[in-house]
């Protein structure tokens, strides 16, 4: 509780001093005078289930709040009977937590409900510039860029963080793909781990693995081990209705266009031959760079697009979403006055959702652009405090669901 109640000073706004309540008082007498007062306090008459509903409408920034009122709301909002009859009462648009590139644990997240900036710091042993993040349903999902052997399951609310067993295969790899998925019911997770490395001294082979967590078994298995000519691994990847997506990159000019994506069902955890043939999906247009991402059971992508002649030059960005496990649908195109600011060279954007929301970020700026899918609307974020500290720091994010009931 120690580290979650000074994550909760740094976030929120300060409870109001005055704690006011709504007494019954007593009634006046004959004689005009009042009588003894009576002052019953509301939250004493309330009995705990009850007032737990009421709580429970609350919004997270709110929850925490609340819980420094008083020790009784403090031991409510805090009791895993509390948490867990959250879920189906409580249904939070997802944030954004946004850093720079540096070396410290801390940034801010976004809530788009309450339109606000909270100060968070992540678990001490992830260093966000140096950590590939991907998260589901609550869990986020962090992995070291530099030997990527340390992988955590965290919930940024509740700072409950579990170490996961070191991945198989090659330790070192060219390039690495993590995605996570969270089953809502049992809370049960399954982490990817998509490995490439060039085969040496062969620009155009490369060996592709991908590697499967289970929390049930808390094991991995490796179920391919494929290698890829013309194609290689990225750093891309999402889990959606039980498949694994992953983007791929052309390795030679003979292709005709730089991206390719390819899909593995999970559910099946066989092994499979032939990866590119069975499950090679072409993208729907020349794009500079790909974000995936899994929108309440709906693969979308926000890519890049690049010039026919030129395709590392951006000339706008767009989204799609994924039909009939091939065919892509363009549901909205980035408004030029918003596009804007972006830069011109191949990838200049982070890009992330979940539910209805993406939100996409430009690299050299502070500012947040999110997209609602339901209503096809665009909208600016209120302006992030993060700031640089020197010129050419970039800053970066991801997007996930703030959610208490959900442990790794």
């Amino acid at each position: 509780m120690k580290g979650k109640a000074s994550w909760v000073s740094h976030c929120f706004d300060e409870i109001p001093k005055e704690n006011k309540q709504f007494d019954l008082l007593a009634d006046i007498d004959d004689e005009g005078k009042k009588a003894d007062s009576l002052v019953i306090s509301l939250d004493l008459i309330l009995p705990d289930d009850l007032l737990e509903r009421i709580l429970a409408y609350l919004p997270i920034a709110s929850i925490f709040r609340v819980g420094c009122v008083c020790k009784r709301w403090h031991e409510i909002v805090n009791s895993r009977r509390f948490l867990w009859n959250l879920s189906p009462v409580l249904a939070q648009k997802p944030w954004y937590f946004m850093f720079t590139s540096s070396d410290e644990p801390v940034g801010y997240a976004y809530d788009p409900v309450l339109r606000k900036w909270y100060g968070i710091e992540l678990p001490y042993m992830v260093k966000t510039s140096r950590w590939f993040v991907t998260s589901s349903c609550g869990l986020v999902c962090f992995m070291d860029n530099d030997s990527r052997r340390e992988l955590y399951v965290c919930n940024l609310i509740t700072k409950r963080c579990f170490r996961l067993c070191e991945p198989p295969g090659l330790r070192f790899c060219d390039y690495s793909a993590l995605a996570i998925s969270v089953d809502q019911n049992s809370t049960n997770y399954t982490v990817a781990v998509v490995k490439s490395k060039q085969v040496p001294d062969n620009y155009f082979q490369w060996d592709v693995s991908i590697h499967v967590y289970d929390s049930v078994t808390m094991r991995w298995t490796t179920t391919v081990t494929e290698m890829l000519t013309g194609w290689r691994g990225g750093d891309e990847s999402v889990i959606c209705n039980g498949v694994l997506y992953f983007l791929i990159f052309s390795t030679g000019s003979f292709q005709e266009n730089r991206h390719g994506l390819v899909s593995y069902d999970l559910t099946t955890r066989s092994p499979v031959r032939n990866l590119l043939t069975r499950g090679f999906i072409s993208v729907p247009c020349s794009l500079t760079c790909g974000r995936l991402m899994n929108l309440n059971g709906t693969l979308a992508m926000v890519g890049g697009i690049g010039k026919q002649d030129r395709q590392d030059i951006i000339t706008g960005i767009g989204i799609w979403v994924l039909e009939n496990k091939k065919e892509w649908r363009e549901v909205a195109r980035m408004p030029h006055r918003f596009f804007q600011g972006f830069g011109e060279l191949d990838d200049v954007f982070a890009s992330s959702g979940t539910d209805d929301l993406i939100y996409i970020q430009s690299y050299g700026a502070p500012a947040l652009l999110v997209f609602d899918l339901k209503k096809l609307q665009w909208k600016w974020s209120q302006k992030c405090p993060v700031t640089k500290r020197f010129p050419l720091q970039l800053f970066s994010g991801f997007c996930f669901q703030p959610r208490l009931e959900i442990s790794p």
